[in-house]
């Protein structure tokens, strides 16, 4: 029996075998297939906080600038919001303490917070290292589920252009 199965494997191929063989012709890269873009839109405080709203502009992630984490300095303690919390635009929702001083961090808009980058909570330097990065390993601060009055607050944020100039004039003062 077993012989009959190794002479059908040479006659007729595995679909592994033909897919490889396939596709060893063809050169890997586009995809054949499209995606719905979830760019998200970031735009800054003047207190220096940042939020990227998703593309179906829900939910968003926020957390402190660049700018901002190099002016601290070394940041030492990161003291995080509480998931769960509805809160209104300019509201304190947590800290960050540095070698130089320390800072609240405020909610540029209004929201619910529905998840804290626990990460911080053993790390808290990840900000200095990778302040605005929303991803797994980044410095963001929350994720937050977006209102409508948050929608309001948020056209009222500066774009990164914006936030650029700001910070410009604010360091020459």
């Amino acid at each position: 029996m077993a012989t009959i199965a190794r002479c059908l494997r040479v006659v007729r191929p595995t679909a592994y075998s033909a897919v490889l063989r396939n596709s060893a012709s063809r050169t890997i890269g586009a995809r054949p297939f499209s995606m719905t873009a979830t760019n998200a839109v970031r735009k800054y405080t003047k207190e220096h906080e940042w939020i990227d709203l998703s593309g179906d502009m829900k939910t968003g992630v926020l957390g402190i600038s660049e700018y901002a984490a190099k002016q601290l300095g070394d940041i030492v303690y990161v003291e995080l919001p509480e998931e769960g919390k509805e809160v209104q635009a300019g509201d304190a929702i947590g800290a960050v303490e540095s070698v130089k001083s320390a800072a609240d961090i405020n909610a540029p808009i209004s929201c619910k917070i529905t998840q804290i980058n626990l990460v911080l909570e053993e790390k808290p330097g990840t900000i200095n290292q990778v302040a605005e990065d929303d991803s797994h390993g980044g410095g963001w601060i929350a994720k937050v589920q977006i209102t409508e009055e948050g929608l309001k607050d948020f056209e009222q944020l500066l774009d990164a252009k914006a936030y650029e100039e700001y910070t410009a004039e604010e360091g020459e003062h």
